[in-house]
């Protein structure tokens, strides 16, 4: 693999699922039998907000795929969506579509880098656009900073979605920069993550979320509330003192990723 040793387990607790990690790091797991089975809680928290949008097939371009986790339950739940992954580990996506398989309807597959294949999209061609692309336990370079987002924001539709996973830790310093970058480009914008996480009390995944047209905040906000794990949503006022005066990220002043700690086993 390209950033890593990749191995596949599958769940003795579920017919057919499958737990994908490099290096250790769980990265993916799909339930090939039930695609709405979604596993990991960062990514229940991408469905509480896609589920929200009007109903109906969307064009989504995902960057990040492992195994495509998400593209296969907007398959499943909006049939006829057409959705482009781009994934730059052209082996990970090789040893997914031989063992797991990747036919999923209107799903294509391309092994490129994440900017680079945002660079061959077209203005106004997305519905939702979802950066979830990790090396290792790190979030993969030059996708949080001024330039990818004004990039994203132009591909989607007027009432596009834009939708990140990025992880962080104490004192939360690069969340508080990407909600800066995100403020800078974007009038609506929300972010989900576990009270924990949102204090800084331990190292963990923040869901953020962002349009230039109006969330429906209040509604995500109770059945992330109401959830068997349960999670914040920070939005508006609140979500602007949060960022503070962080300076937004730029190709040319972008910090490190957030590694996660030696004694965190993450979901990334």
């Amino acid at each position: 693999m390209r950033f890593g040793t990749a191995e596949l387990v599958r769940d003795a607790d579920r017919g057919n699922a499958w737990l994908v990690s490099v290096d250790g790091v769980a990265q993916s797991y799909v339930d090939l039998d039930d695609p709405a089975h979604l596993e990991f809680d960062y990514v229940r928290r991408f469905a509480d907000v896609v589920d929200r949008l009007p109903p109906g097939p969307l064009d989504a371009l995902h960057i990040g795929g492992a195994a495509c986790t998400l593209p296969r339950y907007v398959g499943a739940s909006r049939p006829g969506s057409r959705q482009l992954v781009f994934d730059a580990d052209g082996e990970l996506v090789e040893l997914v579509r031989a063992q797991l398989g990747l036919r999923v309807p209107g799903l294509r597959v391309r092994v490129t880098d994440g900017r680079e294949g945002l660079a061959t999209r077209r203005p106004g061609s997305a519905d939702l656009v979802v950066v979830d692309a990790f090396e290792r336990a790190t979030l993969a370079g030059g996708l949080a900073t001024l330039e990818a987002t004004r990039a994203i924001a132009e591909i989607l539709r007027t009432r596009g979605l834009y939708l990140a996973n990025i992880t962080d830790g104490s004192g939360l310093p690069f969340a508080r920069r990407f909600l800066a970058t995100l403020l800078a480009v974007f009038p609506e914008v929300m972010l989900l993550a576990d009270p924990g996480v949102l204090r800084g009390r331990r190292f963990g995944n923040l869901v953020l979320a962002a349009s230039a047209a109006e969330l429906p905040t209040a509604e995500i906000a109770q059945r992330t509330a109401s959830a068997a794990f349960p999670a914040r949503c920070v939005w508006g006022a609140e979500l602007r003192k949060l960022a503070g005066k962080a300076a937004p990220i730029t190709d040319g002043d972008a910090p490190p990723p957030p590694s996660p700690p030696d004694d965190v086993l993450g979901l990334f």
